[in-house]
């Protein structure tokens, strides 16, 4: 019992020096198999949000912050190239600074003991990965008009043999049409955006009941390959 204690309270330590300690950390974006796109650091360690917090005010200290250390930096990083959102930085009680993606504060978890671990996710309903937002936006490029494109502008597609806020495309559907997805779903004045979750326990996101997807053959922004593809794929208007 010793030995397990003292080695949670080095990877505790470990984490918590390394938070602290950050001068200017670089970011990076991850693709996990169940949480979509998430917001990793430059090591691949996957950072989250709480959502106890509020707009660029972290809520988490003491106890809280030692099972969950802040990302910190003593100067604004940068995202990757072309990467949507934006950062800033949260005044601390103790002065130091934190850095926030889209107005949500930053941290790790302590039980992420190596690159792409997402022990995190979901703990007390409150802890999520940081999912690249806004979730979709709106596209007019192409000759069909506004439709909706994933964070990083590509094309999204419903399914006509999909129900309402359910999925039937799976194995070689989904390797053809990768889904959308999310680790967590932020409030959205949009209300036509929700999710559903799929027969993996991945989050699927969905457009007025639709589960949207991508289309493999699309490789650039502005692709629209996709639309009519067996009569049955189509873009998605807004």
């Amino acid at each position: 019992m010793l030995k397990i204690r003292s080695a949670h309270l080095l990877v505790l330590s470990a984490f918590a020096c390394s938070a602290a300690l950050a001068a200017t950390p670089q970011l990076a974006w991850k693709q996990d198999p169940k949480l979509g796109t998430i917001l990793t650091d430059k090591a691949g360690m996957v950072l989250y949000l709480y959502t106890k917090d509020s707009e660029n005010v972290t809520n988490c200290y003491d106890q809280c912050a030692a099972a969950w250390p802040p990302l910190l930096s003593d100067a604004l990083p940068t995202l990757p190239d072309g990467a949507p959102g934006q950062l800033s930085l949260v005044k601390r009680k103790d002065g130091q600074q934190q850095v926030a993606y889209n107005g949500w504060p930053l941290y790790y978890w302590v039980r992420d003991t190596k690159p792409g671990d997402t022990t995190g996710q979901n703990v007390g309903k409150v802890w999520y990965a940081v999912n690249p937002g806004p979730v979709v936006s709106t596209s007019k490029t192409g000759d069909l008009g506004e439709h909706l494109v994933a964070p990083n502008g590509m094309t999204l597609y419903l399914y006509t043999k999909d129900e309402k806020n359910l999925s039937n495309c799976y194995d070689q559907c989904a390797a053809a049409w990768p889904p959308l997805l999310t680790a967590y779903l932020p409030e959205s004045k949009d209300s036509k955006l929700g999710t559903t979750a799929r027969k993996d326990g991945a989050l699927q996101v969905t457009y007025d009941g639709q589960p949207l997807y991508y289309w493999v053959r699309d490789t650039k922004p502005g692709d629209m390959t996709g639309q009519n593809v067996g009569k049955v794929w189509f873009i998605v208007k807004p």
